[in-house]
């Protein structure tokens, strides 16, 4: 089982911006970037036109480290202080089971873990103490 806690940045419509600065700020690689176009559609959130280009995900290495970004889902207030938050990454279904569960008790569900078109397991909670995390099973979701 491995677990890892990454910083996420959530943008407000600039996060493509931001990964090419920290690209040259911080001699950052791009490992991952997708678009709100490039999901698979939702009848039920109709993406805007304007929304296809922005970040729905990406990942960039800054030396052994990792940070993850996405611009904030059209249509959702954009919000100062909600912008970092902690992505716990394990490769372990039944742990992020119980992280996610253990972090809801006093705190609030943002969603609800599970599965998704990109992980098995994958929910978001604001803790307790007011923390925002977004709990991420690595590995492919069952077909």
């Amino acid at each position: 089982m491995t677990v890892r806690l990454i910083p996420y940045f959530v943008m407000a419509g600039n996060a493509k911006e931001a990964i090419q600065f920290y690209q040259q700020a911080l001699d950052a690689q791009v490992l991952f970037q997708q678009s709100f176009g490039d999901m698979p559609e939702n009848p039920e959130y109709p993406l805007p036109a304007e929304a296809k280009d922005l970040v729905s995900h990406a990942t960039i290495k800054v030396g052994e480290s990792e940070i993850m970004f996405s611009d904030t889902f059209p249509g959702q207030e954009h919000q100062s202080g909600t912008q970092v938050t902690i992505c716990i990454s394990t490769n372990d279904a039944e742990q992020a089971k119980k992280m996610f569960e253990a972090l809801s008790e006093g705190g609030k569900v943002e969603m609800p873990l599970q599965e998704t078109f990109f992980s098995p397991a994958y929910g978001s909670v604001i803790d307790k103490f007011g923390i925002f995390f977004q709990v991420f099973t690595e590995g492919k979701p069952h077909e």
